[in-house]
This record gives C-alpha cells, sequence and structure tokens, in this order.
C-alpha cells in the first residue's frame, strides 16, 4: 500500500515539523514561567480567554482544553484563583454549575503573553508551513497514486 511507504524525505518532513513544534513549545514554557506562570496555568488562561462559541467553561470542559484529569484541573484552578488570576461562578440556573472566568488580572497577563506568542509564531511559521507542506504533498502524492 502506498501510505506504508515512508521515503527519506518523509522522515526529514516529520522530524523538521516536531522539530519546529518542540522549539515553539520551549519558547512558550519559557515565557511562561518568565511571566512567573507554570505553563499549564498559561494554558488555562489561554483555553478560558479562547473557548469555542457556544461552550461553558466548565471544569471538565476546561480539562479537556488543557489535557488534563478533572482533579489535576481542579488543582490548577485551585492555583491560580488563589493568585487572582481566575475566579469560580455558579450557574444562575443550576447551582451546581461552576464556570471559570478570567479575571481582569489575568486578562492582562495573557494579553502580554500573547503579544510574545503572536510575534514567535510569526518567525516560526514559515519553517513550520514549509515542513507541513513537504508532509502534505507526501500524503497528496500517495493518494494519487493509490487512486491511478
Amino acid at each position: 500500500m502506498a501510505h506504508d511507504r515512508l521515503t527519506l524525505a518523509d522522515y526529514r518532513a516529520l522530524a523538521d515539523f516536531r522539530y519546529e513544534l518542540r522549539r515553539f513549545l520551549q519558547f512558550s514554557e519559557q515565557a511562561a514561567r518568565a511571566a512567573g506562570l507554570e505553563p499549564q496555568q498559561h494554558q488555562l488562561l489561554l483555553a478560558l480567554r479562547g473557548m469555542p462559541a457556544g461552550v461553558k467553561p466548565t471544569i471538565r470542559v476546561l480539562s479537556e482544553r488543557v489535557q488534563t484529569r478533572h482533579h489535576s484541573t481542579v488543582e490548577l484552578i485551585n492555583r491560580m484563583e488563589a493568585r487572582g488570576l481566575v475566579r469560580r461562578d455558579r450557574g444562575e440556573k443550576d447551582r451546581r454549575q461552576v464556570f471559570v472566568r478570567l479575571t481582569p488580572r489575568g486578562d492582562a497577563l495573557l494579553r502580554l503573553l500573547s503579544q510574545f506568542h503572536r510575534a514567535e509564531l510569526r518567525a516560526v511559521t514559515p519553517r513550520l508551513v514549509r515542513a507541513l507542506g513537504v508532509l502534505m504533498r507526501e500524503v497528496g502524492d500517495a493518494d494519487a497514486a493509490a487512486q491511478a
């Protein structure tokens, strides 16, 4: 099957793409720590601010968005709430529901970090796109060969 054959170019493209992703993630982790946050705290702030339309910021949803277990997300929120970065609000209709919100302090910190991240993404995007383009061409070539 054409999809099973990997070339040296495939491995190089995969390695380049993963390398560029890791470099960006390393930058992100260092930027968060320089701002006084743990990387997961930054990720949670971003998940809150960037929540998809119509999705409520519950602990369950945030656990999924930051890819942590429920109890770990609760602890993360506890620490962030103690620092004044987020707050919990009870649902108006169902008081058992708990929603997490950014505080003005959390929002300001996220804005600063996001500006740094956007600048870094502008720098790394050409390399990421180039590596991804090679991968996608290989996939497209394999699909075309399989359909022929």
